[in-house]
């Protein structure tokens, strides 16, 4: 994107960031470049002029004060490389402003495109909700100069692993139509309580997300105004009367793995919203040779997809977190200690 021209003075960042109780005085003319074209002209306002009520936007695109190539659009116009947009004075709300810190994560591939890490449980991807900030605000107050830093997709804030970010807005709208159309192959291990028999589950649960009495949101299993979800569940290992899960997304809703084994009859330890509450505050102390769980036992482990611009497969795979690691071991040791148990007892029946 580059500034052409400004009818008075010097031309205000193209960022949009305009000092909260402050108008931008003067009007702008941008070039809309590569990076810039195919999007919504409400998107791309929206996108620049940050911090301008969302109402305000459209009303000046309803108005004909915002105009492309000097002729008035609509709000669903597309943008064009070579488009010249017309942005007038709007002021920016007064708000509390919230500096994120600076943070890097784990990098597992990065490139001109795109930005893969491993994020840690009890970081949220974004502000809101009572978070003031997210990995995307860390990681752009970390990279001040990086002109497009974008979330491809989310992670709850209790699930650690896989978290793809795109560089390019060309890569972030190329990974969307994967993920549309079922091209994005993304994989998470987990870990169950109960009796589970087969070696390949699919569950297919319709999804109703709603928000519960204390402004939190949710989501149940609901046939009407519910959608098509679907979850395919590998059987890795048994430990004792805990079982080791992969589970693959063919659809990828809210709080869908979470949500569709809680229902199945086999919560997520650790989930403190659908997961068996007396069983998770039990896990939280060590007891016999069995470590504490202090998490939700949710990890995204395996991402595959096509490069954006190259058109290469591209496969990542990440470990469990180390505390995962350990509570697994610890299970083994208890089931081994059982079993050891269960044979002396038999032997001296014998």
């Amino acid at each position: 994107m580059k500034d052409l021209a400004r009818l008075s003075g010097a031309l205000a960042p193209l960022s949009g960031t305009i000092p909260a109780g402050q108008v931008q005085a003067q009007v702008q003319l941008i070039a809309i470049g590569a990076e810039e074209a195919g999007q919504r002209i409400d998107n791309f306002l929206l996108r620049l002029c940050k911090g301008v009520p969302k109402s305000h936007v459209y009303q000046v695109l309803r108005s004909g004060q915002v105009r492309v190539n000097k002729g008035r659009i609509s709000q669903t116009y597309r943008l064009v490389e070579g488009d010249t947009v017309r942005v007038p004075p709007m002021r920016v709300a007064e708000r509390t402003q919230s500096h994120a810190p600076g943070a890097e994560f784990t990098v597992l591939f990065e490139d001109a495109h795109l930005l893969v890490i491993d994020k840690p449980a009890g970081v949220a991807v974004h502000g809101g909700s009572g978070v003031s900030y997210g990995v995307i605000e860390q990681l752009r107050a970390a990279r001040p100069d990086a002109k497009f830093l974008e979330l491809v997709h989310r992670l709850d804030r209790d699930t650690s692993g896989i978290l793809m970010l795109a560089k390019k807005r060309s890569a972030l709208v190329n990974m969307h139509e994967q993920i549309r159309e079922g091209l994005l192959d993304k994989r998470y291990l987990t870990l169950v309580r109960g009796e589970w028999h087969n070696s390949r589950q699919h569950i297919k649960l319709p999804l109703f997300k709603y928000t519960a009495a204390d402004g939190e949101r949710r989501v149940r299993v609901q046939t009407e105004g519910g959608l098509a979800s679907h979850t395919v569940f590998n059987l890795l290992r048994k430990y004792g009367k805990f079982v080791l899960l992969e589970a693959e997304l063919k659809t990828g809703r809210t709080h869908q793995i979470r949500v569709h084994l809680s229902a199945s009859g086999f919560p997520i330890l650790g989930d403190d919203k659908y997961g068996d509450f007396t069983l998770n505050r039990q896990l939280q102390k060590a007891e016999g040779a069995r470590l504490a769980l202090k998490r939700m036992f949710l990890h995204a482990h395996q991402i595959r997809f096509t490069h954006p611009d190259t058109g290469n497969p591209v496969s990542l795979k990440v470990s469990l977190p180390a505390e995962c690691e350990r509570f697994l071991a610890s299970l083994n040791a208890e089931a081994n200690a059982e079993e050891t148990t269960a044979a002396a007892q038999a032997g001296r029946h014998d």
